[in-house]
Order: structure tokens, then C-alpha cells, then sequence
């Protein structure tokens, strides 16, 4: 049940957004889940994909496949483009196939200056919270807590 009048549930407003999603929406829109590892070193389950990540598909036709960088985020399409999956076309040249951000699963992240922030960001927050719930045994004191304090937890960081 909607709570938020504002929030719509209609599938054709849900639709028209999506399909009419700005660049800088579509880039969250656009995020991947991280590996096992990844997201026990940072906290985090899952991040906007960006060219240079590196990344295994492990869904669709061409899962399984080894791990391959991204060379293009197409944000028009919701699409990237991987080094290693392609295909060839019937007059003989191949052309990398775009498969949807969400069907891959990130293996390494090209950190540059802004996601080291976001990471370190959100490690901070995690760990915050984390330690105030061992403190206080479930009950965080200080109106720390996600419903206490009214925190979004799925806010975009930029």
C-alpha cells in the first residue's frame, strides 16, 4: 500500500519516467551489484556502473564469460558494452553487445577521486551504524537510527 501521495504506482507514469529519465537519473538508474568481496571491503551492495570498471556477466546469453572491462556506458539505451562480449555481424565485423547494468556483477572499481569520497562516505555511515547497534544491543541511542532520525537510506550520492 502507497503511504506517499506523491509517489505514483501507476505502471504508464512509471514507464514514462524511466523512459524519459534525465542523464543524471539515468546514471543511478544504471548501477550494478558488487561482488562478494567488493561489498564486504566497502559496505556497500551496489554502485552506478562506469567505463573502466571491471565486471562478469552472470545473467543472460552471455554468462559465465570471463571478467572484461566496460568500455562504454550507453545511458540512452540503459546499455554497456564489455571488452570481451561481442558478436559478428553477418558481413564479418563484430561489435561489442550491450547487456543491461544489472545482469553484471562488479569485480573491480576504477576509483578515482569522486568515488573514493562516495566510498568512504558510505563506509563511514555503515560503520556508524553498525557500532551503535552492538553498543546498544538493537536500541540506538541518540535518534541515530534509520526511523528514528527520518533517514532515507537510499539517497544518491553525487
Amino acid at each position: 500500500m502507497k503511504l506517499n501521495p506523491f509517489v505514483t504506482s501507476s505502471r504508464r507514469k512509471n514507464r514514462k519516467r524511466h523512459f524519459n529519465a534525465p542523464s543524471h537519473i539515468r546514471r543511478k538508474i544504471m548501477s550494478s551489484p558488487l561482488s562478494k568481496e567488493l561489498r564486504q571491503k566497502y559496505n556497500v551492495r551496489s554502485m552506478p556502473i562506469r567505463k573502466d570498471d571491471e565486471v562478469q556477466v552472470v545473467r543472460g546469453h552471455y554468462k559465465g564469460q570471463q571478467i572484461g572491462k566496460v568500455v562504454q556506458v550507453y545511458r540512452k539505451k540503459y546499455v554497456i558494452y564489455i571488452e570481451r562480449v561481442q558478436r559478428e555481424k553477418a558481413n564479418g565485423t563484430t561489435v561489442h553487445v550491450g547487456i543491461h547494468p544489472s545482469k553484471v556483477v562488479i569485480t573491480r572499481l576504477k576509483l578515482d577521486k569522486d568515488r573514493k569520497k562516495i566510498r568512504t562516505a558510505r563506509r563511514s555511515w555503515s560503520a556508524r551504524l553498525n557500532l551503535a547497534l552492538m553498543e546498544g544491543e538493537g536500541q540506538i541511542q541518540g535518534g541515530d537510527h534509520r526511523e528514528d532520525a527520518g533517514v532515507n537510506m537510499n539517497f544518491c550520492y553525487q
